[in-house]
């Protein structure tokens, strides 16, 4: 991946992190399996153009927001369902 590839994928993990932060503060009643979904895929897509323009405190802080993502997605999955 060049670095303008890497960039371009960089970018893209950051819209979907403002997406689901916006839909968190402006859903009446939010749908956790698409906030967390959202910021899993941007979590990756960050961690993807770090690999190519490494920075060590911006990965440790992406792996951290992929496992809480994920972690959050497993329990919203389990909920749904549950509620079926």
């Amino acid at each position: 991946m060049t670095t303008g590839v890497a960039n371009i994928v960089g970018l893209c993990g950051s819209v979907l992190f403002i997406i689901a932060f916006s839909y968190a503060n402006r859903a009446k009643q939010m749908n956790k399996v698409l906030f967390n979904g959202l910021n899993l895929i941007g979590a990756f897509l960050l961690l993807a153009s770090l690999w190519v323009n490494f920075n060590l405190p911006a990965f440790a802080l992406e792996v951290c927001w992929a496992l809480i993502a994920f972690t959050g997605l497993i329990s919203a999955l389990r909920d749904r369902g549950g509620q079926a």
